[in-house]
């Protein structure tokens, strides 16, 4: 099995994919805008994080991993730089399938990399060698660096490379043959030698043209020297000439036709192509330089870059929200069957986002728990008074934990669920056939087809499209198949008749997931944003309310007679 940073040594890679809808109501578009600036990134980002493990064991190895990358600025630093040189290798496999003659520039250009990633590997092993990681995924990586040099044979890859590179790059100039026909048009072209000097003289038109003034300057025979040919087979990797103007030793080249149709001069249409082909033996020599190492275990590495820029970013968001005094905590993972919850000082992290941003605004945090008495929580109170925030709130935290990052809170324990289903209101668009409240309950019956006791809902002013009667009594169903199934959930909703109901409810069903009525904070009629265990407040409220602005009856008679 290949090294992960999401998965621990064998361990079975099981997740929960999060719907399309949950992804919306959830706002992780705008997560991930706030996560890079970078688009490539995205949407490996977001492929991650509409994964949801649920395996404590696999929490636990992703969240201390990750709080090594927030504690050590460096290692992100360092890890960065890696990603950008496995971008650049991501494709390297198709060396060995590649059957087709590769250029000699982006073969030298291939080795230019492998000698940078064997630098970076260098790199990360230096880095980590002075760090005091913690978690046990950065200290199998750091374990893995170190031996990669050794297995790999570095020493031997670095060797090959620094050779082909000068031998290589000891061409500094090709001499080329042309056979002209009665018109002086080129009908044949060969390349006569490589050499490791450059021409100086560029002045070939005026040099030809002086040829063509002397009758003695059409030298007889076609070599000028010793042993010059005109060559058309592979050519020996030591072909390279020592000068530029001695045709001795000289390599093998390639035969062009020209047009006799036209005369068309073919040299500078194929001069890629020669010269591509006069190297055959060059290029092979350097292909199978890279073969030779294409498989050493450093590249393993790229396998992991998702993953590494996965925690590279939420370390950087997390320090950035830190830095507005924002708290953001280490979760505590509790057992998968337990199935509680506990929050301190909770809130949402879009809020926190837009916070850092420069935003002036004034988060207000909750305490809040999921427990062997209370799994359901009917939410209730006014219009902006934050249900649908808070609601975001516990689902965002929840699937933070479970991915392994810090999570929007002074303290946090989680038991892990096995999905995140949400319902919240659907654009109009999308209900013409069915109409809103068929839409909606076709979605929540979707919802409970697939949901079960270790799941969690978020139900946002669901059925608020129908008539009060008509939503409370499908909501009343809804809430008794929540205790019946056992899942936890929050079900925010201007239905107060559906809070009071239910001691009714917790009642008539049989479950181990009791119903109980949560309120946004009420207090001197204003709006709060905090949040409490107590009866559904709707008429209190409107009362205090409406005595706040003074339009009970009796400030208004009062007036009326005062006039």
């Amino acid at each position: 099995m290949k090294f992960s940073l999401f998965y621990p040594q064998n361990t079975e890679r099981n997740f929960q994919l999060l719907s399309d809808e949950a992804v919306n109501d959830l706002s992780l578009e705008f997560i991930v805008d706030a996560l890079t600036e970078v688009n490539a990134e995205k949407p490996h980002l977001m492929g991650l994080m509409r994964q949801i493990p649920s395996d404590p064991e696999v929490i636990r190895y992703r969240r201390d991993i990750f709080e090594d990358f927030l504690r050590f600025p460096k290692l992100r630093e360092a890890m960065s730089e890696l990603v950008l040189k496995l971008t650049d290798l991501r494709d390297l496999e198709r060396f060995q399938k590649d059957t087709d003659m590769s250029s000699l520039w982006s073969l030298i250009n291939r080795l230019r990399e492998i000698d940078d990633y064997i630098s970076c590997i260098t790199m990360i092993k230096d880095v980590l060698s002075d760090m005091d990681v913690t978690s046990s995924g950065m200290r199998e990586l750091k374990e893995m660096v170190t031996n990669i040099p050794i297995e790999s044979g570095f020493d031997e890859l670095k060797a090959d490379i620094d050779d082909m590179m000068t031998r290589a790059q000891r061409l500094k100039s090709i001499t080329i043959g042309v056979n002209l026909d009665n018109l002086l048009r080129p009908e044949a072209a060969g390349v006569v030698a490589l050499n490791d000097t450059k021409f100086t003289d560029s002045g070939l038109m005026s040099r030809f043209m002086v040829f063509s003034d002397k009758k003695d300057a059409i030298h007889k025979g076609a070599d000028k020297g010793e042993g010059g040919k005109f060559h058309s087979a592979n050519p020996p990797i030591n072909g390279i000439i020592k000068g530029a103007a001695t045709f001795t030793n000289a390599i093998n080249g390639t035969h062009i036709e020209t047009s006799t149709v036209t005369g068309k001069d073919p040299l500078s249409n194929n001069l890629r192509r020669v010269v591509t082909d006069m190297m055959r033996r060059t290029v092979n020599d350097i292909k199978s330089t890279i073969k030779k190492h294409v498989d050493f275990s450093g590249y393993s590495l790229i396998n992991l870059m998702p993953e590494i820029t996965f925690f590279i970013r939420w370390a950087e968001l997390t320090e950035k929200i830190t830095e507005t005094g924002m708290p953001m905590c280490k979760p505590e993972i509790l057992d998968y069957d337990c199935r509680n919850c506990s929050f301190k000082e909770i809130y949402n992290l879009k809020l926190a986002i837009n916070k850092a941003n420069g935003e002036e605004i004034n988060i207000i945090s909750n305490d809040f728990d999921f427990n062997d008495k209370h799994r359901i929580y009917i939410l209730t109170g006014p219009n902006r008074g934050g249900k649908t925030i808070f609601t975001q709130a516990v689902g965002l935290a929840m699937v933070m934990a479970q991915w392994g990052v810090y999570v929007p809170a002074a303290e946090a324990k989680i038991s892990p669920c096995d999905n995140i289903f949400t319902h919240f209101p659907a654009d109009e668009n999308d209900t013409v056939d069915l109409g809103r409240l068929g839409e909606e309950s076709q979605r929540l019956s979707k919802i409970f087809e697939i949901a079960t006791r270790h799941s969690l809902m978020l139900l946002n002013e669901s059925l608020a499209t129908t008539s009060v009667a008509e939503g409370v009594f499908i909501a009343k169903d809804v809430v008794r198949a929540m205790r019946y199934l056992g899942t936890r959930a929050i079900f925010n909703t201007h239905m107060h008749d559906l809070a009071t109901s239910l001691d009714m409810i917790n009642n008539e069903v049989e479950g181990d997931s009791i119903a109980e009525s949560l309120i946004t904070g009420v207090h001197d009629g204003e709006r709060s944003f905090k949040v409490s265990i107590a009866p559904p407040q709707g008429v209190s409220y409107a009362a205090d309310i409406a005595k706040k602005y003074g339009v009970t009856f009796d400030q208004i008679k009062k007036e009326i007679d005062n006039k």
